[in-house]
């Protein structure tokens, strides 16, 4: 049978349901300040669960995200507790993420590249010497993909481009703009390409599009009922999102098969994946045959 790589799943989900504050704008990163240790409690149980990779908790970890907030101006205070917890959880292969500048969801807020490069080359320079691979993620138009693939490029690790679709027809990103202009961006910067926080009935659709690539390919989906027009407002919280009622281990793991049937061999989990979801999915995986890797 096939080699997947099992990714983990909902870092800031799972950090938010186990804290039981509410959330705040900054998220994950409000959590870690409060309740130092958890970040590597989460990476350790995706581990248990049968995730060959851990993904750092550096999504929101950008400099314009804390403008105004109370952590203004611990950017690298931030970045540096995020890497210590991957590494104190022990993981086999630690991958750096790079989440969007401003916000998710929204490609018209994203800076120009003269603007964005930068700013994605400092992040994959600070992520570099802790991290095994990076990898940019939700990322929602082809602007937003050649600018972080421009800044990752710099760092010297291998790099992942993770595109987010719309959640009504996967064939187009969350910018309206056509999946299929992400293969030779990603062509020439990338060794893997995938689709992340997506609903999971659109991602084969996208996957079919990645499938015509050169690239290896892979899907982790969020379980949200849908992104709202109170979340795309400035500073949301996931106060604002909804999970599904029928997001059971089961039935994620149901379309996460489908997706390895279809090719895919990088998957895992994006928000409300949580470790039952990735110990399913190993389970479902090694039963048919299938070998969990590491990249």
């Amino acid at each position: 049978m096939t080699q997947i790589i099992l990714l983990d799943g909902g870092m800031g989900q799972e950090l938010i349901h186990r804290a039981g504050d509410r959330p705040t704008p900054l998220w994950s990163t409000q959590v870690m300040i409060d309740h130092p240790g958890l970040v590597a409690e989460v990476h350790r149980d995706f581990g248990a669960a049968g995730a060959t990779v851990a993904t750092t908790n550096t999504y929101a970890i950008h400099r314009d995200r804390f403008v105004g907030t109370d952590v203004e101006g611990q950017f690298q205070t931030l970045m540096d507790r995020a890497l210590t917890e991957a590494r104190n959880s022990k993981a086999p292969v630690i991958a750096g993420s790079i989440g969007p500048l401003v916000a998710s969801y929204r490609p018209d807020l994203h800076p120009d590249p003269a603007t964005a490069i930068p700013l994605y080359t400092e992040v994959a320079g600070l992520l570099a010497p802790s991290c095994d691979l990076l990898i940019c993620e939700t990322v929602a138009s082809l602007d937003h993909a050649s600018s972080v693939l421009a800044g990752a490029a710099t760092a010297g690790k291998p790099v992942w481009l993770s595109i987010t679709v719309d959640d009504r027809d996967g064939t187009k990103l969350r910018s309206g703009e056509a999946v299929a202009g992400i293969l030779p961006i990603a062509a020439g910067q990338a060794v893997a390409v995938l689709v992340n926080c997506s609903a999971p009935e659109v991602i084969p659709a996208a996957l079919a599009i990645l499938s015509q690539g050169t690239l290896p390919y892979g899907a982790y989906a969020n379980g949200f009922q849908r992104i709202t027009e109170e979340f795309l407002q400035s500073r949301p919280t996931v106060a604002d999102l909804q999970t599904r009622h029928d997001f059971t281990p089961a039935a994620y793991a149901d379309h996460v098969m489908a997706w390895v049937d279809a090719g895919a061999t990088i998957v895992g989990g994006c928000c409300e994946v949580s470790p039952a979801h990735i110990a399913e999915i190993a389970r479902r995986l090694t039963a048919s045959g299938h070998t969990l890797t590491r990249p």
